[in-house]
């Protein structure tokens, strides 16, 4: 009998716990990405914001985070992905007391901001390290672990979001991740490996993290401001460091900062290119790694549902805080019926995998994604019950937990070891994107039909002039729908006298006119996911069959 000597070598107990200690630095700052989106109609009336203030709530996180994710990757590559990952937890912490201090729009802003600093040098360090750590068998459970955490995590944060904003205050939502971040620090020195990759090219490329930096923050800048800018025609003046962008110029800053944008995301690849294939230098986007067809796909795949994922985060709390009038603790339940589908079919989708095949369990989840958030549109309404929500949202929960969990796997399965770091880094990176364009595309598309909605219900209402009428419009647009809460808790002894209900009834409809919309544009972009993976399998069964 001979030993097999070519046989993958089998992760040890140290790995398994620092398995853990990733999964629950990862677990950390995937929650902050949606703990406050339930938070957000308390956080809005605190700390006075706007719409737009809320969305760059949401969205500075993940443009940051996009940002420099592929930077970090190359980083923690070269210097060490546990160095990085202490690293990153550390500043996230510092983001985290920065937030809980914040007592302005602008100051939670910046503190977000750190805490995307933090989180891009967490994300992709877990991955890669998972990546170069595990081998065989084990780095299928390892994977599908990760995928989990990604999908289950980002579906408990607004549970615990609404848990902590109720019984607490809403600075706990940041104040949670302390003692986590602590006990994340130690374990990291304690058990995870300091993996590193053999980077034989030369440099780091400053021009290219400059270059994407301008171009992702350019283009979210757009989508979030146009609505309050405008987005041709000035509405009104843009300042920023002593700079003012007067509402009486020929053109509004917002088409100008997209154009820019768009410009030096254009650039971006350009450089990226040179610096890979003419120069021969360190890149921070490896090119040559969308020449294999899985990895384009998956990531194609991952961009369109982090779209439709994040944008139903940023609107669903909205509507069941201020348009079905429920507390923010009422609101994380329904939320969390998200998270149980997904951590129930995450722990399946492995099993399902080895029956099916990975890219069958992804298209699978994309279409309870689909159908689920499509469902919730038809049924959103100012008086439908939260209980069948929340059944419907644990079918889009369940296909959260199926296309997560299996998506990364097969995204990396051809990425070489060498490149994990720079692939991981890649597609988390899009995911991030995606989440940023998410928050940014759907509450644009709210807003927008806001603007619709509101009028068309308001008008039937008697005894509320028409100044009236385009002032409630545009305060409940700006307030987030906060406008709605307010004018219920005032009934008939408020302002507009016995019209209150009826006018509060009128926006509460409006409000949900205009989210129904929001989702429908978000089982679009899911829908999109759809057919990318789709073409992903087809193109995995056509390689096997090469193959054999």
């Amino acid at each position: 009998m001979t030993s097999d000597t070519n046989a993958e070598p089998r992760a040890t107990r140290r790995d398994w716990i620092g398995l853990g200690v990733l999964a629950a630095g990862l677990s950390m700052i995937v929650v902050d990405g949606t703990i406050v989106g339930v938070a957000l109609p308390v956080i809005i009336d605190d700390l006075d914001m706007d719409l737009t203030d809320a969305q760059w709530v949401n969205s500075i996180y993940s443009v940051v985070f996009a940002a420099l994710l592929l930077t970090a990757g190359r980083l923690g590559d070269r210097l060490g992905r546990r160095t990085m990952f202490i690293f990153g937890v550390l500043v996230f912490l510092l983001g985290s007391v920065l937030a809980a201090l914040a007592g302005s729009a602008t100051a939670l802003i910046a503190a977000r901001l750190v805490q995307g600093i933090g989180g891009a040098f967490v994300l992709p360090t877990t991955l890669s390290s998972v990546n170069a750590t595990f081998r065989g068998k084990d780095r299928v459970v390892a994977f599908a672990v990760w995928g989990a955490v990604i999908s289950g995590m980002a579906a408990v944060g607004p549970l615990l979001g609404g848990w902590l904003t109720t019984y607490f205050t809403w600075p706990w939502i940041f104040v949670v991740n302390i003692p986590i971040g602590v006990a994340v620090l130690i374990g990291a020195l304690l058990a995870v490996r300091n993996t590193k990759a053999t980077i034989t090219v030369p440099g780091l490329d400053v021009d290219g993290l400059l270059l994407s930096a301008i171009g992702f923050g350019g283009v979210i800048f757009a989508l979030i401001e146009g609505q309050s800018l405008g987005w041709w025609t000035p509405i009104a003046e843009f300042t920023i460091f002593g700079f003012t962008w007067p509402a009486d110029a020929p053109v509004s800053v917002v088409p100008v900062a997209g154009a820019i944008g768009v410009v030096a995301l254009v650039l971006f690849v350009v450089w990226e290119r040179h610096r890979a294939v003419g120069s021969h230098r360190s890149a921070i986007l490896d090119l040559t790694l969308f020449k294999v067809p899985t990895f384009t796909l998956g990531n194609i795949t991952a961009l369109a549902v982090a779209i439709g994922e994040f944008g139903l985060l940023l609107v669903l709390p909205l509507f069941l805080v201020n348009a079905l009038g429920l507390t923010t603790m009422g609101a994380g339940l329904v939320l969390a019926a998200m998270a149980l589908g997904a951590f129930g079919s995450g722990a399946a989708a492995r099993h399902l995998a080895a029956a099916l095949g990975a890219t069958r369990v992804v298209i699978l989840g994309l279409a309870l994604e689909v159908v689920g958030v499509a469902v919730v549109a038809v049924f959103v309404s100012s008086t439908v019950s939260p209980w069948l929500l929340a059944v419907l949202l644990a079918v889009y929960g369940a296909g959260l937990g199926l296309a997560s969990a299996q998506l990364t796997g097969t995204v990396l399965a051809d990425i070489p070891t060498e490149k994990s770091g720079e692939g991981s880094a890649t597609q988390s990176t899009v995911r991030q994107l995606g989440s940023a364009l998410g928050s940014a595309i759907l509450g644009a598309v709210l807003s927008v039909s806001l603007a619709h909605t509101l009028t068309n219900q308001l008008e039937p209402v008697q005894g509320v002039p028409p100044q009236a009428q385009e002032q409630l419009v545009t305060a409940t647009r700006d307030s987030a729908g906060g406008t709605i809460s307010g004018l219920r808790e005032q009934g008939d002894t408020g302002t507009l006298g016995p019209a209150g209900p009826e006018v509060t009834t009128a926006l509460s409809e409006g409000f949900g006119d205009a989210t129904r919309i929001s989702l429908f544009a978000a089982a679009g972009f899911l829908a999109l996911g759809l057919v990318s993976a789709t073409a992903l399998h087809l193109r995995a069964r056509r390689d096997e069959d090469v193959v054999v």
